[in-house]
């Protein structure tokens, strides 16, 4: 909770100290676990994850995936868009995220580009800190976002994108075993 309350006391720093914006809402994410394992190895052994055949090498190797689904919400703070052409900005931003019993620091630097007038498409990587990581699980993950943004005033918008994880997240994987955060946001932004 003392983590918490430090990133909402740099929040109320930076909306005092310069130009930007805030943005808020529902963020619904996705853990996927997943490992390989040979037939050998499954030998005599009684199998109860939910199992796919790998279609390149089906008779040697299955894959076993695991999907769990939450959803909380975020709060985080952008900055004024920096000019990079007519139609393209940078916007770095810093979001806290809570999911569950999961929270996250993220600071993605997105290149924003107007496709029409009021409608400006996002991506670029996300770096992500996670607070308390249990044993075992990394506490930076690397990821991209991908989105959207309309503008509905000229300081109030609503946006949506997609947090696609990359890293592996588990300290010492086992075989071919991965664990990766992902999750989709979307909510309103309003630039002062």
């Amino acid at each position: 909770m003392k983590k918490i309350n430090v990133f909402i006391a740099l929040g109320f720093v930076l909306l005092l100290t310069s130009c930007g914006g805030a943005r808020a809402g529902y963020f619904g994410g996705c853990e996927s676990y997943s490992y390989s394992i040979s037939e050998s190895a499954l030998a005599g052994k009684t199998v109860v994850a939910s199992k796919t055949s790998n279609a390149s090498n089906a008779s040697v190797l299955n894959e076993f995936s695991n999907n769990t689904s939450k959803s909380g919400f975020f709060i985080g703070y952008y900055f004024t868009d920096i000019e990079l052409g007519s139609k393209l900005e940078l916007q770095p931003e810093i979001n806290f995220v809570s999911v569950k019993d999961l929270e996250q620091i993220q600071v993605p630097i997105l290149a924003k580009y107007e496709v029409i007038d009021k409608i400006n498409v996002l991506a670029g990587p996300n770096i992500g800190y996670l607070i308390d990581a249990p044993t075992g699980v990394k506490s930076i993950n690397f990821s991209g976002d991908v989105g959207a943004a309309y503008e509905l005033t000229e300081n109030l918008n609503v946006n949506a994108r997609y947090n696609f994880g990359i890293s592996n997240l588990l300290d010492n994987p086992g075989g071919n075993a991965t664990s990766r955060l992902s999750g989709f946001q979307v909510g309103l932004g309003y630039q002062f």
